[in-house]
């Protein structure tokens, strides 16, 4: 029987380092991963990428997480009711940015309200609300709307000035930095969505790439940042939980990189 329990391959000393050096308090960075419960995964559904690096590793997850299910625009709202839905409140929804418990009710586009936020900007690539890029849970999150209008179409970055109502995200003219807790799964949608779409099936090809205020181009910045955001916020149980009922109720495909976050690296 396959075990439950999957080691994370971290590099503690080397994260506590770079925190050390960036200045970071021990509360930026996520205290402990989740208690992993994929491993079963590695020789069913990631079988044919286990082992691989680079163009090699990306390519077989292209292919393993292209086999999904493609929902609506309007079913995206019932489906974050369900996937992010607050732990510790069933009626209501834990918001990406700002990290505030809000009522599923208030979805909308009123001040007050949250909507739907494509974490890869829809402007880059042009493919706006279309069923496919336009609809994927796995980059799709609730947001509060002016916290969501701030953060616009802006590539990722470190700096700027403090968002208001942003739990401590930042933003500048070109870039916008989500508060600590939100930097992995940022990191870690964007690269999900770079592999899963990469123009072969009449989308744009999406990539990460070394530059800010990328416009309408199919292209998210800043990659290095995003790496570090990657190793900075490991996984939490709220994120493992997600991917978990997108995968089981919704599209099922998996982000391997909540899974897997070392393949990160391993591709870029």
């Amino acid at each position: 029987m396959l075990a439950t329990r999957r080691i994370r391959r971290w590099k503690p000393v080397a994260l506590a380092t770079a925190a050390a050096l960036a200045g970071l308090t021990a509360s930026t960075l996520t205290a402990t991963p989740a208690a992993a419960t994929t491993t079963a995964y590695d020789t069913t559904y990631y079988k044919n990428a286990v082992g691989k690096t680079g163009t090699s590793l990306k390519s077989s997850l292209h292919t393993i997480i292209s086999s999904q299910t493609k929902i609506s625009y309007s079913a995206v709202w019932n489906a974050l009711k369900v996937t992010d839905q607050d732990p510790n409140n069933s009626n209501n929804v834990i918001l990406l940015y700002s990290g505030v418990s809000r009522s599923k009710s208030l979805n909308g586009g009123d001040l007050g309200d949250w909507n739907r936020e494509h974490t890869w900007a829809k402007s880059h690539g042009d493919f706006g609300e279309v069923t496919g890029p336009g609809t994927d849970l796995h980059h799709l999150r609730p947001a509060d709307v002016q916290v969501n209008s701030i953060r616009g179409n802006k590539d990722f970055d470190n700096g700027g000035s403090t968002v208001s109502g942003g739990g401590g995200s930042l933003t500048d003219s070109d870039s916008f930095e989500p508060r600590d807790a939100d930097k992995g799964d940022v990191a870690r949608m964007i690269l999900y969505m770079a592999v899963r779409y990469d123009g072969g099936d009449g989308f744009a090809d999406l990539e990460p790439n070394e530059k800010v205020d990328n416009g309408s181009a199919p292209y998210m910045g800043k990659l290095s940042v995003l790496k570090q955001w990657n190793e900075q916020d490991p996984p939490s149980a709220f994120e493992e939980k997600r991917n978990q009922a997108i995968y089981d109720t919704y599209q099922h495909n998996r982000n391997p990189f909540i899974d897997h976050p070392e393949w990160v690296e391993a591709i870029w």
